[in-house]
């Protein structure tokens, strides 16, 4: 994934009524109207917002009659997920061996307090 693709998905999900929109498209498509009534704040304004998830990729608008509808495209997030999976195979691999450590401890200290 380019660094730029990856820095417009992880800008567009940066802001919290954007994360909501995703969140709410994960139930299927929705009209503008539809995304913008859960948030105290304009048309215009969820408009703007769902520009920036539309830029990164993250959802489609099409055309149903008079009504614009939104959609979720999974692609970027799959791209996402591909590169936080190297990350996520550091910190599962590092605690793995901390596990082991403390455990090693932990049965070390029993063999000294029984040899007490």
């Amino acid at each position: 994934m380019q660094a730029d693709v990856l820095g417009r998905t992880f800008s567009a999900l940066a802001d919290p009524t954007r994360r909501a929109i995703m969140a709410r498209l994960v139930l299927g498509e929705a009209s503008v109207s539809e995304l913008a009534e859960p948030f105290d704040m304009s048309l215009v304004a969820v408009s703007k917002h769902l520009k920036v998830l539309e830029s990164a990729g993250l959802i489609s608008k099409g055309r149903e009659a008079q009504w614009r509808r939104c959609r979720l495209e999974a692609m970027p997030l799959k791209e996402l997920d591909d590169w936080l999976e190297t990350y996520r195979r550091f910190w599962s691999e590092s605690l793995d061996k901390l596990e082991s450590y403390a455990a090693s401890l932990k049965q070390r200290r029993n063999v000294n307090e029984r040899d007490e």
